[in-house]
Parts: structure tokens; C-alpha cells; sequence
């Protein structure tokens, strides 16, 4: 349910008030229920049942009352909706713990994550820059990168919490290839036959041959003819201030992007969708997945946005579907 002080815990009722998820799969939430009993308050619609079980055994999967495994990180400490603390940072980070070990227990077939606050869980001892690097160490995954996903455009990265000037020394051709490979793989995880795959130049122009950069010669392009060599179709580098058009119109069936914001934000254009005449958003509705990991893991694609906790307007649609993708991606491993 991520962090108990963020809208995590209103949007998880708010989706699993959903009839047709119980239609599709067996949800239930991971974290505690006097938290979420706290968050049915703020809901003008909070008819549904909180039900505490201790074992998936236990889980009723009916539409109205929502199933929590209790992980009872909070307990009788104190902490305030809307604000970091070491206390809720401490609980999402449990929360995740679990939820990767019942997965890698195949106790259940799939995991989506609400958004934790990198400064709470490292306020509280645990030292990730996010969950993609929580599910590498917890799963023993080496190789891996996150995917973010809007209708047909679909993104991967080859760095992602990194300083920029951190993220353009790690544009190697080895990671420029594994990345390739693992979005190649992706695709035909979602049913896409023969996927076409774009590949982001790091440079404005790509570098115009070394002008602005030689990155794109020395690192890319060798990486983009070893995965040629393999019959992976596959272009590039293309210049960042088209691709992603390109890909939106159906030209690529994925995206390689070479950093964190070069990736996000055309999704999150895309994705966010602010009314400035009722002063909230209308949709946010990205999802982000972990690629390359043993389980499946998909998460929204916002923060925590602790300003709107509490306050019972926060928009659902990412999580819902990220609970979607996760169901497509389960059925498909099946």
C-alpha cells in the first residue's frame, strides 16, 4: 500500500472498490489495516469491509471487502499523514519486503507497489534510491532496468537514479545492449510477435558525428549491430526530440531511452493530466514496470504526493492499471 502517510492507502481501496479487478484476479493488499481504516474516512465511498488475514489461506476475493495481509510495521508508534518520517518509511519499506517474499514463495503471481518516499526509507535505515533497486537486491538480480508504459508507448531506461552527469558515463555499450535485450523480451512477454524497437541518442542531433558528442559512435550504435547480429530488430540512435512521436504513432513497439528524465517525461506528458479550472488532476495514469526480475512487478508512475493525502481526491487510474499490466503480464507467463 506504500507509504502510510501517502495517498498509497486511499488509493488501494479506492481501486480494489473496483468490481471488475475481482472479475480478472485475487487482490489483496499488503500492509496494515488499521492504517486503511484510518484512509476509508477520508473517502466520500468507504462502504467496503477491511478484512485482516494473516495467510493468503485466509483471503475471502469478493468485490466489497477488501483482503489485508497484516504487516504490522506501524504498531504503536505515531507519525503524521502528509509528512516524512522515519516511522512511515520504515513500514513501506516492510511492506515491499513482504510482498517480494511471498512472490519469490509463488505464494502469489504477482506484485504492484504504491509509491514510497526515498527519504523516508533512508531516513529509516534502508539505503535505496527506490523499489526497482529494492526488488534487484531482495530478488538477486543483477541484470534489470524499469519500463514505464502509456497506451502504446512503452519506455525502458538504461540508467535511472543517477545524476545526470552519473547517467551519461553509464551509457556503455554492454548496458546499452543488455537493455536492448531485456526490452526485445519484454515485448514478447506482452504478446508482441516480432517487437521494432527504437533506441535514444544521448546528444541533441545524436551527436551529429562527434559534433555535440561522440557517444553515440563510440557506445551505442556497437551496441544497437550486436543486437542486429542476434535478429532483433532494432533502429538507432535516433534523435530524443522525435523518437518518442515516432513511437507514439506505432513506428517502435519500445523505446530505449539513455537517462531517467529523458525516458519520464514524455510518459508523464502524456500520462498527467492537469485541470487548472478545478485545480487537480483529471488523470495519472502512467505505469512502471521492473524489468528482468524472477516476479512480476509493476508500480504507478507518480510520488507519494503527500500534499494530497488524507484529503480523499487522489485519482486511482495508475494504479488500476498497474494492477491491469500485472494480470496481462501473469496470464502471459502462463
Amino acid at each position: 500500500m506504500g507509504d502510510p502517510a501517502s495517498i498509497g492507502p486511499e488509493i488501494s481501496i479506492k481501486a480494489l472498490s473496483n468490481e471488475n479487478i475481482y472479475k480478472r484476479c485475487r487482490p489483496m493488499i499488503i500492509g496494515e489495516s488499521i492504517i486503511l481504516e484510518k484512509a476509508k474516512k477520508f473517502l466520500t465511498k468507504n462502504d467496503v469491509t477491511i478484512n485482516p488475514i494473516e495467510k493468503i489461506e485466509d483471503a475471502k476475493f469478493q468485490h466489497g471487502i477488501i483482503d489485508v495481509y497484516e504487516v504490522r510495521a506501524v504498531g504503536n508508534s505515531t507519525f503524521e499523514i502528509g509528512k516524512i518520517s522515519k516511522t512511515a518509511g520504515n513500514a513501506a519499506f516492510k511492506y515491499v519486503q513482504k510482498v517480494i517474499e511471498l512472490a519469490m514463495n509463488k505464494e502469489i503471481d504477482g506484485t504492484v507497489t504504491n509509491a514510497l518516499n526515498k527519504e523516508a526509507i533512508n531516513l529509516a535505515g534502508y539505503h535505496y534510491s527506490g523499489h526497482t533497486e529494492i526488488y534487484a537486491e531482495f530478488t538477486n538480480t543483477k541484470n534489470y532496468t524499469m519500463m514505464l508504459a502509456h497506451d502504446n508507448l512503452r519506455v525502458v531506461h538504461v540508467s535511472t537514479h543517477f545524476s545526470l552527469r552519473e547517467a551519461c558515463d553509464r551509457c556503455k555499450k554492454d548496458k546499452i545492449y543488455d537493455v536492448i535485450k531485456i526490452a526485445y523480451y519484454a515485448c514478447k512477454a506482452l504478446g508482441i510477435e516480432n517487437p521494432k524497437i527504437g533506441v535514444a541518442g544521448l546528444n541533441p542531433h545524436c551527436g551529429e558525428n562527434g559534433l555535440f558528442g561522440t557517444e553515440e559512435q563510440n557506445e551505442i550504435i556497437p551496441a544497437i549491430k550486436k543486437a542486429e547480429n542476434e535478429k532483433i530488430l532494432v533502429e538507432g540512435p535516433i534523435s530524443p526530440d522525435s523518437i518518442f512521436s515516432k513511437a507514439r504513432g506505432g513506428w517502435y513497439d519500445i523505446v530505449v531511452a539513455m537517462y531517467h528524465d529523458q525516458g519520464h517525461i514524455p510518459l508523464k506528458v502524456l500520462g498527467f493530466v492537469y485541470n487548472k479550472e478545478k485545480n487537480n488532476w483529471d488523470t495519472i495514469s502512467g505505469v512502471n514496470v521492473t524489468l528482468g526480475l524472477p516476479i512480476i512487478r509493476t508500480s504507478v508512475d507518480h510520488g507519494t504526493a503527500f500534499d494530497q493525502a488524507g484529503k480523499g481526491t487522489s485519482n486511482e487510474t495508475s494504479l488500476i492499471n498497474a494492477i491491469d499490466y500485472a494480470i496481462m503480464l501473469a496470464l502471459n507467463n502462463n
